[in-house]
């Protein structure tokens, strides 16, 4: 199965990034977004990272070129059907990505392979919904996407083999690794980084330590290049929540239950520094602890 072209649903940082790495890896890129004025701004971030990397050696102008013109936009979903691989990066949450593959069902080829960019919606259940489990897996890949080097691949009781080798073979294409993950709540990274980061929000949330102290420990104490809720704030304080609920529900351990500070954060609106404000203000020149 080769795969050339690639439709990339939604047009946020996992989107843009996907685009990115896809479209400089030499495949044909068609994003959509239900915004035009996100397409836009996933156009424009695409191209100020790619300058990045021309002006790192990572990148040549050639090839930054190349890519910026293997990349084409649309706010129609259908359009996506023609696509040899489609990767789903809407948002967290499983009824918006069920409404999406229901609409472009019935536009897809026969050897259209469906994947999700989900962090921890069961695989095998999003497949189960869909006209062909046997080519549906998860294709998950770490934020920042063009930085990142690792993508989970998760196959559902369905995904067939020369399905998970062709999602294989894209994600060598990119220079990237593969991991194989099982379809459990939140595969591999998130189960492990998710569990420690609402750890870090008890630990706030009880007292034990300020956000400055309990950052600083684990940067300096533990060797981490980012302190835990500067983490959180980074992934997203929304992203956070949905995937520790995903999997308090999805395992029925105490152990995943959300810390009640992060709720409330998330219910104030404070997701990180995508709106402003989490555990840190990003408000002014430089960000200052909220707690």
């Amino acid at each position: 199965m080769e795969i050339q072209s690639v439709g990339v649903i939604g047009a946020g940082q996992m989107g843009n990034g996907i685009a990115h790495v896809m479209a400089l890896a030499g495949y044909d890129v068609l994003m959509t977004d239900i915004s035009e004025d996100a397409l836009k701004g996933a156009i424009e971030t695409i191209s100020s990272n790619l300058d990045r990397q021309v002006g790192r050696g990572k990148v040549s102008d050639q090839d930054r070129n190349a890519a910026m013109d293997r990349i084409k936009t649309t706010t129609t979903l259908i359009d996506l059907g023609a696509c040899d691989l489609i990767i789903e990066a809407a948002t967290e949450r499983e009824t918006v990505k069920q409404a999406i593959f229901d609409e472009l069902l019935p536009h897809l080829t026969p050897t259209t392979i469906l994947t999700s960019n989900t962090s921890s919606i069961s695989i095998t259940r999003l497949a189960s919904r869909t006209d062909r489990p046997e080519k549906f897996m998860g294709f998950h890949f770490m934020n920042p996407v063009p930085v990142m080097q690792l993508v989970e691949l998760i196959r559902g009781i369905a995904t067939d083999e020369e399905t998970y080798d062709a999602c294989r073979r894209v994600v060598e294409r990119l220079g990237k690794t593969s991991a194989a993950a099982e379809d459990f709540p939140a595969f591999i990274v998130n189960r492990i980084l998710m569990p420690m980061i609402n750890e870090a929000v008890y630990t706030l949330y009880e007292g034990v330590g300020s956000v400055k102290s309990i950052d600083s420990s684990m940067k300096l104490g533990a060797n981490h290049p980012m302190g835990p809720l500067e983490l959180a704030d980074f992934i997203g304080l929304d992203t956070c929540l949905a995937i520790m609920n995903v999997l308090h529900d999805g395992l029925a351990d105490t152990k995943y239950r959300p810390c009640p500070l992060l709720t409330k954060y998330v219910e104030a609106g404070w997701l990180g520094r995508k709106s402003g404000r989490g555990f840190y203000d990003y408000r002014g020149e430089t960000p200052v602890p909220t707690r």
